[in-house]
């Protein structure tokens, strides 16, 4: 059984193992989207550690790190999801699912989440669909990049 835990971003080797994690999985959605220069992937060791957003990661029993989900409360009952990654070794594993199971279950009483991931990210667009999230829009943020917005209610 994969165990989730919160991330200590104080513990170098944690942040070590997540800024890796990091790079492995941004890159791979920075060439499904076409674009290299997602924020993530622009983001040092010291930014992650002094990042505002509490991290949550999955771990399987060897204690590795497989997936990460990062979170920030923007405005009071609405949870911002602001990073998904999973190693490419765990895809098609159920982390990312089993993250975001984690979130809802951990923040129950939130009104509402929010997650955006780029328009051609077919694979996350399908996970936050599958798992309730609806679109409300789509901004353009670099020429030919589109990011989507998707809402969730808390309720569901």
């Amino acid at each position: 059984m994969n165990t989730i835990n919160k991330l200590n971003l104080q513990d170098e080797s944690t942040v070590n193992e997540l800024w890796s994690l990091q790079h492995k999985a941004y890159r791979l959605e920075a060439e499904l989207i076409g674009f290299r220069e997602i924020p993530p992937l622009m983001e040092t060791r010291e930014m992650l550690s002094s990042s505002k957003e509490g991290f949550y990661g999955c771990f399987d029993k060897d204690e590795e790190l497989m997936g990460a989900v990062a979170v920030e409360e923007e405005s009071p009952g609405k949870l911002t999801i602001t990073r998904m990654m999973v190693g490419p070794d765990f895809f098609r594993r159920g982390i990312a699912s089993h993250l975001l199971e984690y979130v809802f279950g951990h923040f129950a009483g939130m009104e509402q989440f929010i997650v955006s991931t780029g328009k051609k990210n077919t694979p996350a667009v399908s996970l936050y669909s599958k798992h309730g999230f609806l679109p409300t829009g789509v901004e353009e943020v670099a020429p030919g990049v589109e990011l989507i917005e998707f809402h969730r209610s808390g309720s569901l």
